[in-house]
């Protein structure tokens, strides 16, 4: 990531950047007066200087002031900015720790490129320049870790398929957890899956055989066990139940579930978050091929259920449900959260920047909404309606994958029957998985949705978060 830096010294020779809205720098209400929505969250107003220093001056406008307005201006701000541009921004001395929190994040994470993207990585430097630097150096390194991670997830997701087959993917994550000390991966592969009826159904087809990811965050003292799943689909045709070719483009990010809780669980590890986590990532590509799965087959899962397959383009819960099931019966869990872009009816019910929440759990649906609000990541409640259960029966096995009624809803009852007795919440996360625009801090491609979500969360489940 390119640096951004606190500091008590101001120079002329930087673009210079003032942040404007209600409250803020009294001096200039005549300029912001002048200026059209110059105070909104976001809004950048740009005033040339030549021959003068500093040359440029940016108002950056930080709406109501709270952490989401200041995170939308940092990445204003830095999509104005030339790659090579050096920026200093003068800041409030009463600036609360959550603004600057919010501004770095916004920098960060509307300046990502991919890792591997034709155009190079911004070479500029911000400076924000504040009376006591020292007051906001653990807010600054909490903005770092979750920028981090979310560039993680999307780089992640960004990759090709090409590229990104279930070894390769067990292979970033075993390389990330090896640079942080306390973090311990198993990769399964072979038979060691036998009992994974689901991953070994979905991954059957193709010549990248499937993996099954566990690694795990048990620092000393933890008295919380969170278990995190994430959808692992490496590239997904749909299998015999082929997708049509539009619905196959963006394939490559159908494990953005699974980018996002492996980000979160290695950022939960660089803040030494005191709560224990398990990630669990079953790693497949759904193919066609002359050994790939059959409408009407029966999959027999980790607890030895069963499912009828009536459509192999609903494979993601039948490699979340071996998850499930391991985590039920081997790792006894306080509670479990699991992500996945597991249906197109995400976006049809909440639209491209909302993600489906589904929990019988009152608790931890008031948590996990605020940690989305707060990291910026939105959500919305769905509710888990039984009047659609009967659709999941089968006459030849416990259940079917695919039953009628509304998607986000049908799956989340079949995922029901795997979580077993510990409080549980779901995230259909695929329509905001990927931006076709930039949008505030969100670039076009993967957003990493989720892995800022789980790290507030996760954070505050321990003592002294840093968040």
């Amino acid at each position: 990531m390119f640096t951004i830096r606190l500091t008590d010294v101001s120079d002329d020779s930087p673009t210079r950047v003032l942040p404007v809205g209600p409250g803020l720098d009294p001096e200039m209400s005549a300029l912001v007066a002048a200026t059209e929505d110059a105070d909104t969250a976001g809004r950048i107003t740009v005033f040339p200087r030549p021959l003068r220093q500093p040359s440029r001056v940016l108002l950056a406008g930080v709406g109501t002031g709270d952490e989401a307005a200041w995170r939308a201006a940092g990445a204003a701000i830095v999509r104005e900015a030339g790659d090579d541009e050096i920026l200093e921004a003068l800041l409030p001395a009463d600036l609360a720790p959550s603004a600057l929190r919010g501004l770095a994040e916004g920098l960060w994470l509307g300046g990502y490129r991919y890792r591997d993207a034709v155009k190079a990585p911004r070479s500029g430097e911000v400076r924000l320049v504040l009376d006591d630097p020292s007051a906001y150096a653990e807010s600054l390194a909490a903005a770092t870790v979750t920028a981090e991670a979310t560039w993680l997830a999307r780089d992640l997701t960004n990759t090709p398929s090409s590229v990104k087959n279930p070894e390769w993917f067990a292979g970033q994550i075993v390389a990330e957890a090896a640079r942080r000390p306390g973090l311990t991966v198993t990769v399964r592969a072979g038979d060691e899956l036998e009992r994974f009826g689901g991953l070994l159904a979905v991954g059957g087809g193709s010549v990248s055989p499937p993996r099954f990811v566990e690694m795990s965050w048990q620092p000393p003292g933890a008295t919380t066990h969170v278990v995190l799943v994430g959808k692992g689909i490496t590239f997904d045709t749909g299998g015999i139940s082929i997708k049509p070719r539009d619905s196959m483009k963006l394939m490559k990010k159908d494990m953005g579930g699974a980018a996002a809780v492996v980000a979160a669980t290695l950022g939960a590890a660089d803040l030494n978050l005191p709560v224990r986590i398990t990630t669990l990532v079953p790693l497949a590509e759904n193919a066609i091929g002359g050994s790939a799965f059959r409408p009407g087959d029966v999959i027999t899962h980790y607890d030895g259920s069963t499912t009828e397959n009536t459509n192999s383009d609903a494979e993601g819960r039948l490699v979340l449900a071996d998850a499930l099931a391991y985590a039920a019966a081997e790792l006894s869990p306080d509670l479990v959260i699991d992500l996945a872009t597991l249906t197109g009816a995400n976006a049809v019910a909440l639209g491209k920047r909302t993600a489906a929440l589904i929990s019988p759990d009152e608790e931890l649906v008031t948590a996990l909404t605020a940690a989305g609000e707060a990291a910026g990541e939105r959500m919305w409640r769905l509710p888990l309606a039984d009047d659609y259960a009967e659709h999941q029966s089968s006459d030849i096995a416990d259940r079917i994958n695919a039953g009628a009624g509304p998607g986000v809803i049908t799956a989340a009852l079949f995922l029901r029957d795997f979580y077993g007795p510990v409080r549980w919440a779901h995230f259909d996360m695929s329509a905001p998985s990927w931006a076709e625009a930039a949008d505030a801090e969100l670039t076009k491609g993967a957003t990493g949705w989720g892995a800022r979500t789980l790290l507030y969360y996760l954070a505050a489940l321990g003592e002294d978060a840093p968040f």
